[in-house]
């Protein structure tokens, strides 16, 4: 059934059009009022209710009388209407063969005759409808010889009943059909008579139809027929269709035929021979006669109608009836009778019939097997192995004694029942069922499963019967003994009799739901571990597709196996997978329904989506099916959704499961169900709660559970089988008893779960009037043959309308619904739910919102890099002398307004946005904190580069001037020399002699750098904090001298003399423990931060100076201040640690130093540029043109800064590509520590994941930097990105000399160079200042410079690009901000704080992020140098299994008092900020780690994998190929 327009609105009529839908709509929910629609302008109201549908019926006490009349005699000149008849059989004709069969099945399940001879309107062909019977059943009583109650229920087209056929012959006055209802059902109108609701006076579509229905006794004294009796009615004049006639005479066990009288000329004497010549029992119904029952020959008996009682009419065709019918057998039987007909049967169609061949062949394989052994045969997957896995998964989340050992024993035993189910072989019966499974014909796919599901519960149906009846047997026993408090021996005893016929019912039933069970298995036992994926010709790895095909094309799913009551996880993601991979990731409403057993949830859920859930024969529903309803492509857009998806699930305090673990399995069952549905009915059976009371109480604790871990259920209360649902007094009282009920509830829930909570309101949003619904009793009547009440069938409306109005607001899409099963199953598995149940679908979106945060923050950087390049080129040009926040803001404005805008489509536009407004105000808050950030920093880098600027005018100064001293001098001497232009001897003697003497003269005006001597420095700030003979005593104690020189090796020295922890604690006990990994944490902050001030002072373009050692000695004081670990350093120790730090930072500084002083000296810049100078004198010396030597100069000063702009440009872009390209750098946190982690497995290096575990950070920052230079100096892209950035500052330099040139025309030569030198202010550093003192004021034709300009431009952008001809000549000192600096910034600037019993990274990609810290791979506490308390064995515990345990651990080291790891949260600040999810799966990356260094990890620390910490022998067979696979699986 699809949810369309009439699901939203009450099925009105107001087209012709209308009827057949609004008709089956009514019929496929259950309204027997079907057949009363119709298409009547005068129609005023219903006769039922005010917001009933359009029927025959008018409520002439409601309106004027005189209107009515009026419009009655303006009817009388209209058309008639249309026969409600007519539509049902214009449906019927008009269905496809599977929708007649429903339609046939809610028709008698409204208790309506159902056509069983049907002739063709076109050709007169009649066919017998037999398909539509046969999923049809009925129940009846009847009394044995023994006064005992005998139960029957039967398929329809399997019953043998006798048959009574009803004809007329001629027209009467008297309804014949009238008659029969009376005699079947003196309340309900079996069959469609001329007195129904809207009858009208013509039917164009049921003349000669034979309707067939069946009489049920309910076992009751007043029964009419003592047992089952089929009764048939010809439909139209029996004169006129005399195949339908004979036949229904020669097949009826008694006849009934309605005749005018016995007179030759009354209408139908012609064919009363016909009937007497035919041996079967005979009955006349005379409507001229006025007698009673009367004989008349043998097997004929006449009634008169005329002037007679109803009532004694139908008490003496009863009596003649039962009369006949004492004296023949049952005779009449569906599937014989049709086939014997020698009219058309509809199943006689080629594709049902190899549909049936296919089932019965199917059947063939239970031939000789006995009952109990049929499952155990051909489905053995799903009987001891699996129930045995599903019992070790359930003890792998309750791990007690030495946990490593069980976990892994218990992983082997899990791993060997998957090996017996592999090993089963795979039956004849499920090849066969799976074959056709994979069947391209889907017609014919559909009839073979309806063949084979009715096949299936004919063949259980008798040995379940009677293990029913031995079941029910022995409950009453089990409830005797306990009335009478046996003792309990006796008790246990019947119990365990009773939980054996349990399992024999198990065992005796099998349906479809089975088949699919067992496929299940067949695909979880091979993907548990690899292998082949065929089993004897079947592709395993198709089979969720094929399930998937089921559920889509409407078919029930199996979600919770209801013998193991386990949900199959592997199977049930793989199918959901396949429906979201064909169906797309659509939008679904998910709505599930609880309640007591046997309460009609299943009936409701029927009723209200014309559902039709997989049940066996004679069993209830067991576990949790799962169905699609498919939304109109019209009301998608007005719902929001594009399926609803219907859970159904068993009955609460089933009877199947007494003596089991009922409670459990029903908490299970109902934080489960809850969970996943977006809405939950709670069916309760009439208006007071107290009889669901403990389902209450677990449904409110489900719903505490579920807003503790941020899903948001919601629920409606069904009170089904209200007597009196009119009085809205009684409602009001009702309603308001239920809702002190949920509060008092509430609070016991609340003290449960230790919150606090006092109404149920503060759960969740319940509105008692819109949540709660009384439901009319579903029957009209007693059963078996009462019609459904159709007050139920208007309650189920109103409730669908409501539901459906909720569906607007809340659904998932099939990705988060199958990831949700997944997390609640999980959770549940686990003793506390809220502790162990992780959302996978909200971690997927918060994934990828992090991804979405890491391009949004390369962004803004990259763009504020361009920015600072930019700008970083103004001030060496000096056309800028101060840097101000305005003027970056506005810079950057364009990008930061670009991303606000992205952020804002991202919030509000995404399909998850529902779920990522929790996140919004955090990360808006974070982009912008970065925003001022990085204004504020390049702010504080751009005017220190100022003041460096200035600090080193007075030798920029002195530099240009000796250049331009230099320049002018080498002129004068070319002028002398031009003659001698032709001897290079002779120029370059007297060049090299001019040289030496200005040189010489200027070392004697400069004054040469100062050596620096840092270690003094250092002792007399230190003995500004400490006393001077305690710093002098220490420095002298040999300390500083072990401080290596090599400055690669700087931060691991620092880092192993701060590691030396114990030699800093005190030696007394401390209220507080601080561990080890706090320890090292504080240790790597400082190295970092020491670092980070050496790189960023200016020491190599401005000199030491001694204020830099006194920063670093406040940056250590403050950071042990701010610290918990201030305490646990001596006076001496935190002495050594600033020795440390600044005996480090010295070694640095002095190198930098050096490099500063050799920049800046005047002579050895001279010389640097004496090669140049040489060219320039030769061109002087030769007569070249001023323009030529312009030219040289300028590029002379170009050059290096081109290629300086193309290196920042590189920096960048480099950064950008690795970024996009290289996946560990594209993803967010965690996927990068994936790829670390498989790079370790891969390299097989102990020291790297030392330094991986120890400092990971450090490990990370070298990583990326490894993994850049390789990239630089190995990948060619490289230098086609070089390569682009050297034509794009061309394309720069040729623009502004093109552009320049014009303007400035005849105005002198410095005014061109002004304009040039300005063009270039933001993109190179070029300054006309570096030119001063140069004389060339002969040049006026700047047409002839521009050119000399431009060959030069060719000229060095040609040497430049030979100089970025391979990756061999990149100089990566040339990057003034490294792509791998600029990486390190943008990828580390993420959360680094460590577990506090692993030392796993928190994987959070933001430095300040919501919630607590968490990662998907937790460590072996051994890698982290963890021993079991009293002993020098490792630990082996994993953080994520033990804390599923009973196991304890210490906080304190050296304190008695212990914390259980389930409550590891309560154990201080440092465990409280850490979310760790319980996870039973094997993680074998550590495992395998731990097995490949056992020795290594052994010599490390000291200790030894022994005793309690020795390794399973289980975890020595991983391989590295395991270990890799698995980082794949997080």
């Amino acid at each position: 059934m699809t949810i369309d327009k009439f699901s939203l609105q009450e099925a009105t009529v107001n087209t012709e059009e209308d009827l057949a839908f609004v008709f089956l709509h009514k019929v496929l929910v259950l309204d027997y009022r079907a057949r009363q629609v119709t298409l009547k302008d005068e129609i005023i109201g219903s006769a039922d209710s005010e917001k009933a549908p359009v029927t025959g019926h008018s409520r002439e006490d409601n309106c004027d009388i005189m209107s009515y009349i009026s419009r009655k005699k303006k009817q009388s000149n209209k058309q008639a209407s249309i026969h409600p008849m007519d539509v049902q059989m214009a449906v019927f004709h008009c269905a496809d063969i599977f929708l007649r069969q429903d339609m046939m099945t809610k028709l008698s399940a409204c208790q309506y005759a159902l056509p069983l001879l049907v002739p063709d309107p076109a050709t007169g062909d009649v066919e017998v409808p037999l398909w539509g019977f046969r999923q049809i059943r009925k129940s009846w009583k009847t009394i044995g010889s023994a006064n005992e109650v005998i139960i029957r229920s039967m398929p329809v087209y399997s019953v043998y009943t006798p048959m009574v056929a009803f004809f007329r012959a001629g027209t009467f006055s008297c309804s014949k059909s009238q008659l029969l209802d009376a005699l079947i059902h003196s309340r309900h109108d079996t069959f469609f008579h001329r007195h129904c609701p809207g009858s009208s006076r013509n039917s164009l579509l049921m003349d000669g139809v034979v309707e067939v229905a069946w009489y049920c006794p309910g076992g009751n004294s007043d029964d009419r027929f003592e047992d089952c009796v089929a009764f048939c009615n010809l439909h139209g004049d029996a004169r006129e269709h005399e195949r339908q006639r004979e036949f229904l005479v020669e097949t009826a066990s008694v006849n009934v035929c309605m005749l005018e009288d016995f007179d030759v000329d009354a209408q139908g004497h012609d064919i009363i021979p016909g009937f007497i010549k035919s041996t079967k029992p005979l009955i006349f119904l005379l409507e001229k006669e006025e007698i009673s029952l009367t004989y008349m020959a043998e097997k004929q008996f006449k009634i008169g109608l005329k002037d007679r009682n109803q009532a004694e009419i139908i008490k003496e065709l009863t009596m003649a009836i039962k009369h006949f019918l004492n004296n023949s057998g049952p005779a009449f039987n569906l599937v014989e009778v049709a086939l014997s007909s020698g009219f058309r049967v509809d199943e006689n169609i080629k594709d049902c019939q190899k549909g049936k061949a296919k089932a019965e062949n199917l059947m063939k394989e239970f031939e000789g097997m006995e009952f109990p052994k049929i499952k155990e045969i051909l489905l053995p997957r799903q009987g001891k192995p699996w129930h045995e896995w599903c019992q070790k998964s359930r003890d792998l989340h309750h791990l007690h004694g030495n946990i490593t050992q069980t976990q892994s024993e218990i992983h082997q035993s899990m791993r060997s029942l998957r090996r017996d189910q592999r090993g089963f072989a795979l039956s004849s019966f499920l090849r066969k069922f799976i074959r056709e499974l994979e069947s391209n014909n889907e017609t014919q796919k559909l009839y073979f499963l309806k063949w084979l599901a009715s096949f299936l519960d004919k063949h259980f149906e008798s040995e379940l019967s009677g293990l029913h009846k031995s079941y029910h047997n022995k409950w009453s026993e089990v409830l005797d003994l306990k009335k009478k408090h046996k003792k309990p021996g006796d008790l246990k005893e019947k119990q365990e009799e009773l939980e054996k016929v349990s399992q024999q019912l198990s065992d005796a039933t099998c349906g479809l739901e089975h088949l699919m069970r067992e496929m299940g298995q067949l695909y979880e036992a091979w993907e548990s571990q690899p292998g082949g994926l065929k089993k004897e010709g079947i592709d395993i790895s198709s089979l969720p597709a094929l399930a998937a095909d089921l559920m889509i094309s409407g078919h029930p799913v199996e979600l919770m196996d209801g013998d193991a009551a386990h949900v199959p996880l592997q199977w049930i993601s793989a199918v959901l997978g396949k429906v979201h991979e064909k169906l797309g990731d659509k939008q679904v409403f998910v709505l599930s329904v609880l309640g007591i057993q046997s309460t009609g949830k299943s009936t409701m859920l029927n009723a209200m989506f014309g559902l039709q859930f997989a049940v066996s024969a004679g069993r209830c529903t067991r576990g949790a099916f799962m169905q699609l309803v498919k939304v109109a492509e019209e009301l998608r857009k007005e719902l929001g959704i594009d399926y609803i998806l219907v859970v159904d699930t068993e009955g609460l305090r089933a009877l199947e499961l007494a003596g089991k673990a009922t409670v459990s399995h029903d908490n299970e069952l109902v934080t489960f169900v809850i969970g996943l549905g977006n809405l939950t009915l709670i069916n309760i059976f009439g208006e007071n709660p107290a009889e669901m009371q403990d389902t209450l109480q677990i449904a409110i604790q489900a719903f505490l559970r579920m807003k503790k871990v941020k899903l948001n259920p919601s629920c409606m209360f069904v009170h089904q089988n209200v007597s009196d649902i009119s009085a809205g007094e009684k409602n009001m009282e009702g309603k308001r008893r239920l809702q002190e009920k949920l509060d008092e509830m509430t609070c016991l829930a609340a003290k449960e779960e230790e919150c606090d909570m006092e109404c149920f309101n503060n759960v969740i949003e319940f509105d008692v009037e819109r949540d709660v619904h009384y439901f009319a009793q579903l029957w009209e009547g007693s059963p078996p043959m009462a019609p459904p009440n159709p007050r139920y069938s208007e309650n189920i409306q109103k409730l669908k309308q409501v539901i459906l109005s909720v569906a607007k607001k809340r659904n998932l899409n099939f990705s988060e619904f199958q990831m949700r099963v997944n997390d609640l199953w999980e959770a549940l598995l686990n003793e506390n739910f809220v502790f162990s149940f992780k959302n996978t679908f909200e971690i997927a979106v918060y994934r990828k919102l992090e991804n979405e945060f890491g391009n949004w923050t390369w962004t803004l950087r990259s763009a504020m890099l361009s920015i600072e390049d930019k700008l970083h080129n103004s001030i060496e040009n000096g056309s800028l002398e101060t840097v101000e926040s305005s003027t970056l803001r506005l810079e950057v404005k364009g990008t930061y307004d670009t991303i606000k805008t992205e952020m804002e489509t991202y919030f509000s536009e995404d399909k998850n946005k529902d779920i990522l407004v929790q996140w919004r105000n955090r990360i808006v808050a974070n982009i912008e904190s970065l925003h001022i950030d990085l204004i504020n920093e390049t702010r504080r880098k751009l005017n220190e580069i100022i003041q460096q600027k200035a600090a080193c005018k007075e030798l920029d100064d002195r530099r240009i001037q000796y250049e331009s001293e230099l320049y002018n001098r080498s002129e004068e001497l070319a002028l002398k020399l031009r003659q001698e232009s032709h001897n290079e001897h002779k120029m370059k003697e007297a060049f090299d002699s001019m040289w030496e003497k200005w040189v010489a003269g200027v070392r004697s005006k400069v004054p040469a750098i100062q050596d620096i001597n840092i270690e003094e420095d250092i002792k007399e700030i230190l003995q500004l904090y400490f006393e001077p003979a305690l710093v002098d005593s220490r420095s002298m104690s040999g300390q500083s001298e072990h401080v290596p020189q090599n400055a690669t090796k700087i931060r691991a020295f620092l880092m192993d003399q701060l590691c030396k922890g114990k030699k800093y604690f005190k030696s007394k006990r401390k209220e507080r423990h601080v561990s080890e990994t706090q320890f090292r944490t504080m240790s790597q902050n400082l190295v970092r931060q020491t670092m980070n001030f050496i790189l960023e002072k200016p020491v190599a373009k401005m000199g030491y100076n001694k204020s830099y050692i006194q920063e670093i000695v406040k940056m250590v004081n403050d950071t042990l201040s701010e610290s918990e670990l201030i305490d646990y350093f001596k006076r001496e120790d935190r002495l050594d640690l600033l020795l440390s730090v600044c005996n480090t930072a010295a070694i640095e500084f002095k190198t930098l130093h050096k490099h500063f002083r050799d920049a800046n000296d005047p002579v050895a810049h001279l010389n640097s540029k004496k090669e140049h100078y040489y060219k320039i004198f030769k061109m002087h010396c030769k007569g070249k043109a001023s323009t030529i030597v312009l030219a040289d100069i300028v590029f002379s000063k170009l050059k290096p800064s081109i290629l300086q702009a193309v290196y920042d440009k590189t920096a960048i872009d480099v950064a950008g590509k690795m970024r996009a390209d290289f996946s560990e750098f594209s993803g967010n946190r965690s996927n990068m520590e994936k790829h670390f982690l498989k790079s370790l497995a891969e390299e097989e290096n102990f020291q790297k994941v030392i330094e991986y575990i120890k400092d990971p950070r450090s490990y990370f920052e070298n990583y990326i930097r490894k993994r850049v230079t390789h990239f630089i100096t190995t990948d060619h892209s490289v230098i086609k990105i070089l390569k682009d950035n050297l034509l794009q500052k061309h394309s720069c330099v040729a623009a502004a000399m093109q552009n320049d040139t014009k303007p400035v025309g005849g105005q002198g030569v410095w005014t061109w160079l002004e304009s040039f030198s300005k063009s270039l202010t933001n993109e190179l550093k070029f300054s006309v200042t570096e030119l001063e003192g140069l004389k060339f004021d002969d040049i006026h034709d700047f047409t002839v410079l521009e050119k000399e300009m431009e060959k030069k431009l060719n000229s060095v952008t040609e040497e430049l690009d030979a100089e970025l001809s391979s990756v061999s000549s990149i100089r990566m000192e040339m990057f003034r901000e490294g792509p791998d600096r600029i990486l390190i910034k943008q990828l580390c600037d993420c959360c680094w704080v460590q577990c506090p019993f692993c030392a796993a990274i928190c994987t959070h990609s933001m430095k300040d992020h919501p919630g607590d810290h968490s990662v998907p791979f937790h460590r072996l506490k051994a890698v982290n140098g963890w021993k079991y308390r009293g002993t020098e064995n490792f630990c082996l515990y994993i953080c994520t299994t033990v804390v599923s345990s009973d196991k304890t651990f210490y906080p304190v080291w050296n304190e008695e008092r212990s914390i259980a790891y389930k409550s590891y949260k309560t154990a201080g600040p440092q465990y409280a900020c850490w979310s760790i999810t319980p996870d039973s799966s094997e993680l074998p990356y550590w495992k395998w780690l731990v097995c490949t260094f056992k020795d290594d990890f052994e010599r490390h620390y000291k200790y030894k994998f022994q005793g309690l910490g020795i390794i399973p022998p289980a975890w020595k067979a991983l391989t590295k190929e395991d270990a890799i696979k698995s980082l794949e699986l997080v």
